[in-house]
């Protein structure tokens, strides 16, 4: 009987090398190939984040409402997770470079005209369009790491980039407030805009093709959707997608909260919540490679997501009973130890259950990249705003909504993905 993250059944002559190597082409370029599907991976928390400290200023500089100029954010968000589900087809039939460089030219044609935007109305607009072109870096960075790895190799490669994609929401607010000392808002897109470019250029020189024409799609919009239908007609694969997209809500939530509640309700400096979101953003990288270099291999995949999913249900039930009083008056530390704990935990949480739904698949992989990214992003944007549904002096909303999410992606793994039957894990999956 199979191993848990060993090889799919479909790759019979991988079957008994679970680590499997990549093309040589790619094997000559290891390093700065894992740095580019890093860089794209990076993409959402660079474009997002560094754009955050800008936001009073584009009030003031374009005369809009605030929670107009808010929307610039949700269009951003709404582009990366419906563009996914475009992007990730034309992948699996063309080729992963094609789309790979058309999406990178049109998300710096469109950064360049959000730099350029005369009014709020153009910057919504051209937000969208940013977002939608960036999902192409997100997509094809996980179906190129479906291309070329497998069962270990691939779980192990997935928690590397999450060390790269860690970082990025760590700088990026810090590198969006320095650029603000030499420049208005403006400017940020103007770096984000050189940035694409760099990537794009990287990519054009760098990154060879990883999908044989031989494994590509001939169908159209039919075929793309019947793979789609495919993909979630396995349950399985449907339910490590819906794991790992309710995590991310848990995720998601601390991320639209935390500013409020550290600094608002427990009176925290600026300072201080950057602070406690730095070492919260380390301490997912730091158990991220924890899982890649010591965990992948060693324990089966479904066993440690499982035990990443306890913790983020108990660090969210704790901190619910904090947040309600259950403990009496409790003070910032308690509360920031909590959260520490549910972001850590993510770091075996959300890249072994990518790594276990993509092992269910391989001939649609940019499709079931895009089913994993959007419904991701989706049910991320649909947590976010239900943290603040109580108004804005009790953080209680945000602990509900993590524990709802945890408790709801601990459902679906034991439910669809019935982690302790290992047959499970394999049979069915993509031939």
């Amino acid at each position: 009987m199979p191993e848990q993250g060993a090889p799919t059944p479909h790759l019979k002559q991988q079957a008994t090398v679970p680590d499997t190597e990549p093309p040589a082409a790619v094997r000559r370029t290891g390093l700065l190939v894992t740095l580019l599907l890093g860089g794209l991976t990076a993409t959402p928390p660079l474009a997002m984040d560094m754009y955050l400290p800008s936001l009073p200023e584009v009030t003031d500089s374009l005369r809009a409402p605030a929670a107009t100029v808010q929307l610039t954010l949700t269009a951003c968000l709404l582009g990366m997770a419906l563009g996914q589900l475009v992007v990730g087809p034309m992948s699996d039939r063309w080729g992963r470079r094609r789309p790979l460089l058309a999406g990178l030219f049109v998300y710096v044609v469109a950064t360049a005209l959000c730099a350029l935007a005369p009014n709020v109305e153009f910057l919504v607009g051209f937000r969208l369009v940013q977002g939608l072109a960036g999902a192409a870096g997100i997509v094809i960075a996980r179906a190129v790491v479906r291309d070329l790895y497998d069962g270990v190799a691939m779980a192990r490669f997935f928690s590397t980039l999450m060390l790269i994609g860690g970082v990025a929401p760590i700088v990026a607010p810090l590198i969006g407030g320095q650029i603000l000392r030499v420049t208005d808002w403006r400017g940020v897109f103007v770096v984000l805009t050189v940035i694409g470019a760099l990537l794009a250029a990287l990519v054009w020189v760098r990154l060879p093709e990883t999908l044989p024409a031989a494994e590509r799609h001939t169908g159209g919009v039919a075929d793309a959707l019947h793979s789609m239908r495919r993909l979630l007609a396995d349950l399985p694969f449907a339910g490590y997608m819906l794991t790992g997209g309710f995590a991310f809500a848990a995720l998601f939530a601390y991320i639209s909260a935390s500013p409020f509640v550290v600094q608002e309700i427990y009176g925290a400096s600026p300072q201080t919540f950057s602070l406690l979101f730095g070492v919260n953003s380390v301490g997912l990288v730091v158990v991220g490679q924890i899982n890649g270099k010591v965990l992948v291999g060693r324990v089966g995949l479904d066993r440690v997501l499982g035990a990443g999913l306890l913790v983020v249900t108990a660090a969210a039930a704790a901190l619910l009973l904090m947040t309600t009083g259950v403990f009496g008056e409790v003070g910032l530390l308690p509360v920031a130890a909590g959260l520490f704990v549910l972001m850590s935990a993510m770091g075996v949480t959300l890249p072994n259950a990518q790594s276990l739904a993509l092992l269910r698949t391989r001939h649609s992989a940019g499709s079931a990249s895009a089913l994993l990214g959007t419904s991701s992003f989706l049910i991320g944007a649909v947590a976010s705003p239900l943290v603040g549904m109580a108004g804005e002096d009790t953080a209680v909303p945000m602990a509900v909504v993590q524990l709802a999410a945890a408790l709801v992606a601990l459902v679906c793994f034991m439910a669809m993905c019935r982690p302790w039957n290992r047959r499970a894990t394999v049979e069915g999956a993509e031939s």
